[in-house]
């Protein structure tokens, strides 16, 4: 897993502009596919105690290292997968903040 403090831009379905977080991205050999987590920024920002919204997309890389596409998730055996990965990293990153 990669993640850092990266961001990425994305165009919603009514046309609009979004700024993201990038929390982390993923590939799965199972599914042959990369995936991303993110959070839009400038949402409503909620206290340190609630959480953010998390979306995930699957996405094909560029091989210029521009962005790839995003592209909706509708398998539920590969949400069962992210909530699996969402949650080893919320654990791994509550480890390190210990």
């Amino acid at each position: 897993m990669e993640h850092g403090q990266e961001t990425m831009t994305i165009v919603d379905e009514n046309g609009n502009e979004h700024v993201c977080e990038v929390i982390f991205t993923f590939e799965s050999e199972e599914f042959g596919k990369s995936y991303v987590l993110y959070h839009i920024l400038g949402e409503d920002q909620p206290d340190d105690d609630e959480e953010v919204e998390i979306h995930a997309s699957s996405f094909i890389p560029s091989e210029n290292n521009e962005d790839g596409e995003l592209m909706p998730i509708e398998d539920d055996a590969e949400w069962e997968m992210i909530e699996e990965m969402l949650n080893t990293f919320i654990e791994e990153e509550e480890a390190e903040e210990e």
